[in-house]
């Protein structure tokens, strides 16, 4: 794709908008392309000429307000969804997090003001509905935080098989065997590191979270030793969720689930993806919609009352009836929380033809697989209590949490707000801190991959000084 912006400063906005309808396409200077949008201010009026295979469309705009990127944003958006004949249900908002921007908007404008922004802003009613009631629940739960609150991210980057559609830094057991045991003792080294730096900043801790990955590949061994090792050495007197993704099925068993309760973790998570074997099947997830419901009875008779089920619209294989009954299934089963996910598309160099471009379907399928989560979960009590969007999903939609009244996930929340500041160890971990007087966040990276996470732990560890300078310049 070929983006060209003449006589203004907007290029970040139009690169945005256009990566909305062609998700794939990376954008070119100098090369040959099918895809050809020139955004031009011309004194006070502005003009968008696209042409998409063979279809051609130009239209201006005069510049009226204060807000140009605005208004171009707009314009570029009524182009290319003309041009298409794809319309974004969220607008020309971009963001991850459209439920923070309400946040803001209804802060600066009143509520009635941010609705009518975002409505200027072409987000369809569905989804400014969404984003409200989003918003609702969030405001219940970020007051719980204070200013020297924190949460701990805990990353155990192992998987029994690598899923097609994944883009997290996880490999499978298989081709990481050997890594597991020196990973966890390194693991252990950094939480006990990261304990210090709390007690040092006096730091409340309101929730933990093990993500990944999948936690629930290590053996209960391994697990006791790090859950261990955070009992003995942070203070949980006040904590309010400890979360372990439990997410395949086929990681799940006795021994492990009593390791994880013996431990006071409060939530887990069993992650089915869809209830159709065959789908399964092809995204490469091996285990079956047996096994999702034996893990999910073991979990209760363990006394789990907080399980999260995850489900994926918009894979592989997956029609709207079978995610229809993906969605009846997780309600069937009494999930405490519900996730629902659009599918992300894997970046990479895609050259699209005329016919797939304006193929609409697949798009609109996932669409209706949203929509109809939407109205099931509201009928049957669920909550919609954190979302957010990423940048390359299928149909441009959102990822949203919904959970019975009480049960919702509130690391989500405090991650998805950037509530407060996140320790976090292990490979691919983000420490993010937060000034809570100013807002700004600072970010410590750990190293990706586990191998390069073993090789330079000592780096790790002096990264984490970081914490220090953060807290004593405040």
């Amino acid at each position: 794709m070929i983006l060209k912006n003449i006589n203004h400063g907007f290029s970040y906005h139009t690169e945005k908008i256009a990566l909305m309808f062609f998700p794939l396409e990376k954008i070119r200077n100098n090369e040959e392309s099918d895809i050809i949008i020139i955004t031009e201010k011309r004194e006070n009026t502005f003009c968008v000429n696209a042409r998409v295979f063979s279809k051609r469309l130009e239209k201006s705009c005069n510049i009226g307000g204060d807000d140009e990127a605005f208004t171009l944003s707009v314009l570029l958006f009524n182009v290319l969804e003309e041009i298409t004949g794809f319309t974004p249900q969220w607008g020309i908002l971009y963001g991850v997090r459209p439920a923070r921007l309400l946040h803001s908007k209804c802060e600066a404008l009143g509520t009635e003001g941010a609705k009518e922004y975002f409505k200027k802003s072409l987000v369809s009613d569905k989804k400014l509905e969404l984003a409200l009631r989003v918003m609702e629940s969030e405001n219940r739960i970020i007051p719980l935080s204070a200013d020297n609150s924190f949460s701990l991210y805990v990353s155990i980057p192992f998987c029994p098989s690598r899923c097609s559609y994944c883009s997290f830094v996880s490999h499978s057991i298989n081709n990481a065997r050997d890594l597991i045991e020196p990973y966890v003792e390194l693991l252990c080294k950094e939480l006990l590191s990261i304990s210090k730096v709390a007690k040092d900043l006096k730091l409340n801790l309101e929730t933990v979270y093990f993500g990944g990955g999948t936690p629930t590949t290590l053996s209960p061994t391994q697990l006791d030793r790090i859950l261990t090792v955070i009992e003995n050495n942070f203070d949980l007197s006040s904590i309010r969720e400890y979360t372990v993704e439990a997410g395949r099925p086929d990681t799940v068993n006795r021994k492990k689930l009593i390791t994880l309760s013996s431990h006071n973790v409060t939530r887990i998570s069993i992650n089915p993806q869809t209830f159709n074997d065959g789908v399964l099947e092809k995204i490469g997830r091996r285990h079956t919609v047996k096994q999702v419901y034996d893990a999910f009875e073991l979990a209760r008779k363990s006394g789990f009352d907080n399980i999260n089920t995850d489900l994926i619209a918009g894979l592989s294989g997956d029609t709207l009836e079978s995610f229809k009954n993906s969605v009846d299934s997780a309600v069937a089963l009494g999930a405490d929380s519900i996730t629902v996910h659009n599918l992300a598309l894997k970046s990479s160099s895609y050259l699209v033809t005329e016919k797939l471009l304006f193929d609409l379907s697949k798009r609109e399928l996932t669409d209706k697989m949203m929509n109809y989560s939407y109205n099931k979960l509201s009928d049957n009590n669920y909550i919609p209590y954190y979302m957010y969007r990423q940048s390359k999903s299928l149909g441009n939609l959102e990822n949203c949490g919904w959970a019975k009244r009480g049960k919702e996930g509130l690391y989500n929340v405090f991650m998805m707000d950037e509530t407060h500041t996140v320790l976090a160890a292990g490979a691919g971990a983000v420490t993010k801190l937060k000034n809570p007087k100013s807002g700004h966040i600072e970010r410590i990276y750990n190293y990706k991959y586990p191998y390069e996470y073993i090789d330079g732990f000592d780096e790790v560890l002096k990264r984490k000084n970081g914490i220090y300078d953060f807290y004593n310049n405040l």
